[in-house]
């Protein structure tokens, strides 16, 4: 690799470490924990990782672990595994990560896979493996949606995917092409990242700080396919790319974000909405999917392609086709300028508007981190195994916040912002 590359990994890996997290001296980190339906760290990412464990070092981390996983071995165990061992779950991987968050320490994943890799398995057995992570990870989920402690998602170009986004380019070229879009779109490439970060940030939360003045009761989406009507609870809080745990360190748990985002009513979703991307779920992608919704309850879905798997992960148990976030971002986001699907949730739900199925966010309502699940269900909040994003936005949709008055006010137009924050 060139020295310019060797140049943006090392930054990449500061911004990681000094954003992402801002890693605290005296803190564990773990990198790689099952969360999110993430299965460990790709072992072809240790020269990155090696990175982000040097820096967190010289920040002061008393301890860093990671746990390794590997593509092919997740592949291996859908072709020679028995048939009845799916529901198996490796529970000490469960179990380090929630001493981790217990215990106040951070976390970091890179969500980095095939999205093709296990498309010619077996629906069913994929969803049970899904459920049966979901369902030992719980605990720690519980933690991370109180903001327990700082945290953080990222990516990388493994084997395979670059194939899939770049497939008009040399091989050769492919991988290369990938890690220059990592750069550019997690703003490493700028003379001094952590400044552009932190400039990023201020914007975005300037954006939620506004809608937080505004109280709206209800957003109305409007796009191709696409007539939504999304109940807010009160007390809904807009957030963005600064978050803060409850021992007071502010991190950005997403990196690329351009996205500000809340907790929905989760009884009071009508309408129907259209998918303008694919979803890469559990290995396999879904594709060109509509979801009908009435009392907040997805009553009708229907798609393409992976039709089998989309109603698997809206089986997942009885919040999992209930929305637990509404997201909005810019159709002229650095993600959907470049005109590249990623096939990675983490990457394509910055291009434009999402909304998530199942467990909400209890940070994203006043007090939500002190109430018990009943109690955040009593206000509207919705509670799964699962939090999956879907992409719905696009350069035509239209969205109005609705006033307790019944005023429809403009908040994007065609895509955009239509207010100054």
């Amino acid at each position: 690799m060139s020295l310019e590359f060797e140049q943006n990994l090392d930054k990449y890996a500061e911004v990681v470490v000094r954003v992402g997290l801002n890693l605290q001296p005296g803190q564990r980190l773990l990198i790689g924990a099952p969360i999110f339906g993430i299965y460990g760290t790709p072992l072809e990412l240790a020269p990155l990782v090696r990175l982000i464990v040097a820096k967190a070092y010289q920040v002061g981390a008393r301890l860093v672990d990671v746990m390794w996983n590997d593509d092919q071995l997740r592949l291996i165990r859908f072709q020679h595994a028995p048939r009845d061992s799916f529901e198996e779950f490796p529970t000490w991987r469960a179990d380090a990560a929630f001493e981790t968050a217990k215990a106040g320490d951070a976390l970091l994943n890179i969500y980095a896979e095939d999205p093709d890799l296990l498309a010619g398995q077996d629906p069913e057995q994929v969803a049970t493996v899904q459920h049966t992570n979901f369902k030992h990870i719980g605990p720690t989920m519980d933690l991370l949606v109180k903001n327990a402690v700082n945290w953080a998602m990222i990516t990388a170009p493994v084997d395979s995917w670059p194939e899939k986004v770049f497939p008009s380019l040399p091989p050769e070229d492919r991988k290369a092409q990938f890690w220059d879009t990592i750069f550019e779109i997690c703003r490493v490439k700028q003379a001094d990242p952590v400044s552009a970060w932190q400039d990023h940030v201020d914007e975005l939360v300037a954006r939620s700080d506004y809608l937080n003045h505004k109280r709206y009761t209800a957003l109305k989406l409007a796009a191709p396919g696409t007539d939504l009507t999304i109940g807010l609870p009160g007390g809904h809080v807009w957030r963005s790319a600064r978050m803060t745990s409850q021992s007071g360190i502010d991190f950005t748990a997403n990196m690329p974000t351009e996205e500000v985002f809340t907790v929905p009513h989760k009884d009071k979703t009508e309408g129907v909405l259209a998918a303008t991307k694919p979803l890469s779920y559990g290995g396999s992608l879904i594709e060109d999917f509509s979801l009908t919704f009435s009392e907040g309850r997805v009553v009708k879905a229907v798609a393409r392609k992976g039709e089998e798997s989309l109603h698997k992960l809206l089986e997942t148990d009885e919040g999992a086709s209930r929305l637990g976030e509404v997201a909005l971002v810019p159709h002229s986001s650095p993600i959907s300028r470049s005109g590249l699907l990623f096939y990675n949730i983490l990457i394509d739900e910055n291009a434009s508007n999402h909304i998530a199925l199942g467990r909400a966010y209890k940070f994203s309502l006043e007090n939500g981190e002190a109430m018990s699940d009943d109690e955040f269900a009593a206000v509207g909040g919705n509670h799964s195994l699962i939090h999956i994003d879907c992409m719905i936005g696009s350069g035509e949709m239209d969205v109005d916040g609705l006033t307790e008055g019944g005023t429809a006010e403009p908040i994007m137009r065609g895509g955009e912002w239509a207010f100054e924050a």
